[in-house]
């Protein structure tokens, strides 16, 4: 009988194959990289995510946990799911730590004043110098062309529009376009990708808005013109379009949630890039923005919020149809 050593035959650490999608990195870990990281956690993937700071990681890790919480309260997690989510998420401040990434995602969030297209196209830059040419580069912005972001990197083909919605309650919805460069490869892989995180892939053609935001835009802004001429309550606008149809949230609750600044920002994008009067942002929300009140982020906005986020139902703005700037 020969008897060989079974270690002969294994697979060493270089020449195992690689699971598709086994990990991903993302930069930036505000509410949408939160989500990112925990629905790729969830389906076995891990994540690495990118932070400015250490002191930012903390925080981002503890919002984590406190929606993973939320969860476990609401009997959709168990303790045991929730180490198991975390024990695959990590987060580093070094790009190079993307390096055996299959995919990078580009989640920042600008401020107000600063260039958004310049910041992500140098985060495109910085990501390419660290991760292998087959990794796919990804960006979650819906008002900026791939294609500008990617324009002066070796690897063109590989960069897509992965525009992920994680502002209505529910949903799962994932916007998914080609820049000019990208490849049918690199294409269907984000599909199998989006079907690994058992999201709803919906094939958009680049454009800045995409569908979603365009939509959007015009709806708020046409909410705030209702208002501005009086015809209704900003309360009962919003209760309107829930119950006429089946909003999760109206225009006003939703623009909160979004973020006034971040909305405000889509707007002036599409304005840029169609110069129709349908994206030009509504003097209130502009006001809004102007006083600091951004929405649900630092408690007021269009309505004003408790620390848990939730709404003041008591709160008299707008029952007359004016705005008031009222702390």
């Amino acid at each position: 009988m020969i008897i060989e050593p079974i270690e002969k035959y294994g697979l060493s650490k270089k020449s195992r194959p690689r699971i598709l999608f086994s990990r991903i990195g993302i930069v930036g870990c505000g509410s949408v990289g939160q989500a990112l990281a925990i629905t790729a956690s969830k389906h076995g993937i891990e994540v690495v995510f990118l932070e400015r700071s250490k002191e930012k990681i903390t925080n981002s890790f503890d919002e984590i946990k406190k929606e993973l919480d939320h969860e476990i309260n609401h009997w959709g997690l168990t303790p045991g799911e929730k180490t198991a989510i975390l024990s695959r998420i990590t987060g580093t401040v070094l790009y190079s730590d993307f390096h055996d990434c299959e995919l990078v995602i580009e989640t920042i969030k600008s401020k107000q004043g600063q260039s958004s297209f310049e910041m992500r196209k140098e985060v495109f830059l910085n990501i390419e110098k660290e991760v292998r040419k087959e990794c796919i580069i990804a960006t979650n912005s819906s008002t900026i062309a791939v294609t500008e972001l990617s324009s002066e990197l070796e690897h063109k083909e590989r960069c897509v529009s992965l525009h992920i919605s994680t502002t209505a309650p529910g949903s799962n919805v994932v916007e998914l376009a080609k820049g000019l460069h990208t490849s049918d490869e690199a294409y269907e892989k984000v599909i199998k990708f989006i079907n690994l995180l058992e999201l709803i892939f919906i094939p958009v053609t680049e454009s800045p808005g995409l569908v979603s935001v365009r939509l959007f835009a015009a709806l708020l802004n046409e909410a705030c013109a209702t208002l501005m001429e009086g015809v209704s309550s900003m309360a009962n606008i919003d209760l309107t379009m829930r119950a006429s149809f089946n909003m999760p949230l109206g225009p006003f609750e939703f623009a909160d949630k979004v973020g006034l600044d971040k909305v405000l920002r889509w707007m002036e994008n599409l304005y840029r890039e169609f110069g129709s009067s349908h994206y030009v942002a509504s003097p209130i929300i502009k006001k809004l923005v102007r006083a600091n009140r951004f929405g649900r982020i630092n408690g007021i906005g269009f309505y004003k919020y408790d620390e848990k986020g939730e709404k003041i139902v008591d709160d008299p703005a707008y029952q007359d149809g004016v705005l008031t700037l009222r702390k």
